[in-house]
């Protein structure tokens, strides 16, 4: 009994101290669902283990499977770009460590926990660095239409060192509109958008 009321409370402290960074960055699933799924967790594998359950491979499929609808739920689709995945891989290992806990393997969460914090927290600065320098954004611009309108500003993309990875025009009777996908450097992306806000051809812009 007393060992189980251990392996409750360090599965609180998992989801406690991961929900934490994911509330400091005011992500979808933050201290209280990460708590709740470490510890929902531990208790299904401690109650596994007295109740007697043959086959354990069986206990983390049906966790994880019950795990879905909230991986799902913090996944959002906005244009071309995803967002939520790190924070519903990190409810699906909160799961692994409220396990780990409840199986009496300590450890193992201890190390987990650790490794988790170091991606979540340390690697945050390195994908900074990564983003100052190879960057990806979406571009939308309405004007009115002439011959090889959109044209110029693919060549201006270039200019700015721009790599196009998808364009997408679409013609009205009387404007037109181009989508793309630009990657570069920030510095460059700050450049060419301040361009763009001065161009007076351009009735819409979206970046």
């Amino acid at each position: 009994m007393n060992n189980d009321i251990y392996h409750l409370l360090m599965a609180l402290a998992i989801g406690a101290i991961i929900g934490a960074e994911r509330e400091y960055r005011s992500k979808s699933a933050g201290l209280r669902t990460m708590i709740m799924v470490s510890l929902a967790s531990c208790l299904f594998t401690i109650l596994s283990i007295k109740i007697g359950v043959q086959n354990p491979d069986r206990l983390a499929a049906n966790i994880l499977t019950g795990l879905g609808f909230l991986g799902a739920g913090v996944i959002f689709k906005d244009d071309n770009r995803i967002s939520g995945i790190t924070t519903a891989t990190t409810i699906w290992m909160v799961a692994a460590l409220g396990m780990a806990a409840g199986a009496g393997y300590e450890y193992l969460a201890f190390v987990g926990t650790i490794l988790v914090l170091v991606v979540l927290v340390f690697l945050v600065y390195f994908q900074e660095k990564i983003e100052a320098i190879h960057q990806a954004r979406n571009y939308r611009i309405l004007c009115d239409y002439q011959q090889e309108t959109l044209d110029k500003y693919e060549e201006l993309f270039k200019q700015y060192n721009m790599k196009i990875l998808r364009g997408v025009q679409n013609k009205t009777e009387k404007q037109i509109v181009g989508r793309w996908v630009l990657i570069g450097s920030a510095q460059n992306h700050k450049k060419l958008t301040n361009y763009l806000l001065l161009d007076q051809e351009i009735k819409e812009l979206s970046f």
